[in-house]
This record gives structure tokens, sequence and C-alpha cells, in this order.
């Protein structure tokens, strides 16, 4: 008992000098730039601090867009998958950090037996049929000497955190793929409304057109010059229809509902283009969701490396047992059939031929993967925030642009459609000015979709949304774009 007891002693001296092999672990390195190269003028807002808001898409103030948003969260079949692999990867960080403690086990039986008369070294006077009673416990310690079970444990605790980050990361771009299909529907919303009141008015023009040829006024071919022009104005609405009609089944699916039960009522409201606020470029390593997560697999691997390095050296275990033991169940549990074991043991392998070595140099390679993509998803990152400010940027000068565009286009159809009452120009004029104004509308509604779906991309790049108080989006101004052309036409 006492060499037990000199021995449990040695083993906990050991275990509290244990080291660990794990190389010291440093985040891969990335250079960040001091700002972002395409910020523009447009951004008005105060930079905000380094941590993720939530309810990000409430800086476009439509309650329509709060409440799918929620049921995303809520609902989102993609979102409790990634919900459930994070907690598979916590399960296993428990499973690997369950191993810093000991184990604790019982066992027993009770057992009528009957040996062979042939078999090899019986005695005579061994009995032919016996009974063996035992109940014990068995105590197992492992003296992580050489760290293998805390690199183990920091392994797990990095995959969890990582598997956490990428749920993070699957709620973003999924948020992120709601808001803009909200605004590509607002958006096919407002074209659908211009079109609309566009063949209110052209059917409007065709039965002027119509009245003016009975009065031998006009000819036959501005009478069917008219009818291509509502036509196509139709084709066009019918066009609309059917891609919002797709974009309202995307909403359903992300939203955890079928299409058939799922309805959104047209609305002509223009969405705020919000501001914005940039917080530095090297934050955007901690804010978003996919960088972190890649950081966090490279120190997974890293850990990986001091769990491959441990197999080089013993793994020493510290063992106890004790129990019962009776080939009779009189006196069973009693001192005389009593039995217990302490002591360490240790396994080592001699040869491998080279395996041990292979898996360690696996473990480096796995880091260096681990590291390259971090630095790539980093890069990425950056690349992403400075495609969304350039769109932002030239986007809001090419709307500005556009807007000119369509004032010019409805001087013009005005002018067209004056010359045309008096008689100076064929109906050829109108239809010529009238296709100029619509496609210039369309345009400029198209470039104002264009421009809010970069600011949702811009806030996704960013990581989220932002804690720091802004000032609250304004809606703008109304533009030549906002009212239809057809509302110009002849009357």
């Amino acid at each position: 008992m006492t060499h037990g007891i000199r021995g449990c002693a040695l083993a906990v001296t050991l275990l509290a000098g244990g080291c660990s092999l794990a190389p010291p672990y440093q985040a891969p390195t990335l250079a960040a730039p001091a700002t972002f190269k395409e910020q523009g003028p447009w951004v008005a807002a105060a930079p905000g601090d380094a941590q993720p808001a939530g309810a990000w898409w409430t800086v476009y103030g439509d309650a329509t867009l709060d409440a799918l948003e929620a049921r995303l969260d809520a609902d989102n079949p993609d979102v409790a998958a990634a919900a459930q692999r994070y907690a598979q990867a916590n399960a296993y960080f428990e499973q690997a950090r369950s191993g810093l403690f000991p184990t604790l086990g019982a066992s027993g039986q009770m057992t009528h037996n009957r040996q062979s008369d042939h078999r090899p070294l019986r005695s005579s006077s061994q009995p032919d049929e016996y009974r063996d009673d035992a109940l014990g416990v068995q105590l197992g310690y492992e003296l992580d000497l050489w760290g293998r079970v805390r690199n183990l444990v920091a392994a797990g605790r990095a995959a969890a955190d990582a598997s956490a980050d990428d749920l993070a990361g699957i709620k973003l771009s999924l948020e992120a793929q709601l808001a803009a299909d909200y605004v590509a529907l607002r958006g096919l919303d407002a074209e659908e409304k211009l079109l609309s009141d566009t063949v209110d008015a052209y059917s409007r023009a065709r039965d002027l057109i119509r009245t003016r040829f009975a009065g031998g006024i006009a000819t036959g071919l501005d009478v069917a010059r008219a009818d291509t022009q509502l036509s196509s104005a139709r084709a066009l609405l019918s066009d609309v229809r059917a891609r919002r009609a797709l974009l309202e089944h995307a909403l359903a699916a992300l939203g955890g509902t079928t299409p058939a039960g799922f309805t959104l009522d047209a609305a002509s409201a223009d969405l705020p283009l919000p501001q914005i606020p940039l917080t530095l470029p090297a934050t955007l390593l901690q804010r978003r969701p996919d960088v972190a997560a890649a950081e966090r697999r490279a120190a997974a691997a890293n850990a990986d490396i001091g769990v491959a390095r441990a197999a080089f050296f013993p793994d020493v275990v510290l063992g106890a047992s004790g129990g019962y033991e009776s080939t009779s169940s009189n006196g069973w549990l009693t001192a005389p059939n009593s039995f217990w074991s302490l002591g360490p043991h240790f396994t080592l392998p001699v040869f491998d031929a080279g395996k041990r070595r292979a898996i360690e140099n696996q473990a480096r390679a796995a880091f260096e993967e681990a590291a390259a993509r971090y630095r790539s998803t980093a890069l990425g990152a950056f690349r992403d925030v400075e495609d969304q400010l350039a769109l932002l940027h030239w986007l809001g000068d090419e709307y500005e642009d556009q807007n000119a565009a369509v004032a010019s286009a409805r001087k013009a159809l005005d002018l067209a459609l004056d010359r045309y009452r008096n008689g100076a120009v064929n109906y050829l004029d109108v239809v010529e000015a009238q296709v100029t104004a619509l496609t210039a509308q369309r345009t400029a509604l198209a470039l104002r979709t264009r421009q809010l779906n970069a600011s949702v991309q811009l806030i996704k790049a960013l990581g989220g949304g932002w804690s720091a108080s802004t000032p609250a989006p304004t809606q703008p101004a109304d533009s030549p774009a906002s009212t239809p052309v057809a509302q110009r036409t002849a009357h």
C-alpha cells in the first residue's frame, strides 16, 4: 500500500510539471489597410464600434421587412440546421473536456461456470463446476504529461467557436438575402405601378388617336403605332408581375413557409437609402463571422499539432481498482474476499514505420492550410467592402445623372405631344419620345434598387449592424423617376 501511495504522489508531481507540445499560437498575420479605398462622399454617419448589433435591417424603417426577418430567424430550416451543427460541435468539445477528469466505473458478475476436463494446466483438485461472483470499481486518470488532452480540449473549444461563427455567418447571409429579395420586390412594385399607369395612359392615347383617325386627322399608321405601344407596355407589365411572383416565393421559403401560404401585398413606398457607418478596416477582421470562423479553425489546427507531437511520448495512465470476488455467495462481501490494485501504467509505440511522423506532418500542413484560408477569407472581406463602397459611390452619381435624363425625356415628350396636336410632326415622334421617357424611368428605378441592394451587401460585408448611435435615414426627395411617364401623355 505504501508503494502505491508513493506512485500516486510521483504521478501528481509529474502532472504538475506537464507541458504542451503545441507551437505557441499566433493568429495568421494580414496587413490591414489604414482606410477603405473606395469610401465615397455619400458616407455621412459617424463610425460605429466593432460589435455587430443584431437587427441591422431596421435601418430601412420598413415594418414588413422587420417581420420577415424575425420569421427567418425563428423558422428558417437552414438556420435551424446550422444551430444543430453548433450543438454537435459544442458536444464534441464537452467530450474532449471530459478527458481532463478521472473516470470511475463499476462492474459486477454472478456466474456459474463449468471448465473443460482437458483445459491446459488444470489440476485434479479443481472442481468441474464453480461460481465466480465479483463486484468492483475502477478508477482511471490519464496523466497529461505532454498536453495531449489539453490540446484536444483547445482544439474542440476552437472548433466549437468556429461553429458558432458559422451559425452567425449563415444567419447574416440569409438575412441579407431576404433583405435583398425584399428590396428587389419593392423595386418591382414601383416598376409595376409605373407600367400600370403607363398602360392606362397609352390606352387613353390610343383612344385619342382612333378618334383623330375617325375624323381624318390621324393616319392608320398612327393607330398601329399606338396599338404597338400599348401592347408592348402590357407585355412589360406581365413580365414584371412574373418576376415579382418568383421573389415572393423566395421570401416565403426564407421564412420557412410554402409559397401557397404566403402573400405579400404590393407597396409603392420608396425605401430609404441608409447612412452606413464605417469602422476601421482592421476591425473588419473581428466583426465578420466568416473571418472569425477561419481564425478559430487555424487555432484548432495549431492545437492538433500538439496532439500529434504528444504521440511520440508515453501515454501514462494512473489506474486503481478494488472490490470483492468469491466462488460462493456466502460471505461474499467480506474482507478475505477483497482485492485491490493501484499504480500507473504506460504505453509507447517503439516502431511504427514513420506513422507518427507522417501524422505530425499532416497536422502541420493542415495548420498551414487553415492559415492560408484565413488570409484568403480576410482578403475577400476587404474586397467585399470595397466593392459595395464603389457601387454606392458610382451608382449615386449614375442615379443623379439618370434622373436628369428622366427630366429631359419628359420635357421632350411634352414637346412632341404639343407639336403632334398642332400637326407639326407625325405620331412616330411621339412614340419615340414615349419609349425614351419610359426607358429612362425604368432605368432610374432599377438604379434605385441597385443602390439599396448595394447598401444591404455593404452591411453584410461589414459583418452586420453597428451599436453606435447614427443619424436616422431620411426619405429621399421626390425625383423625376418617382412619377410615371404615363401621367405625362396626351389626354
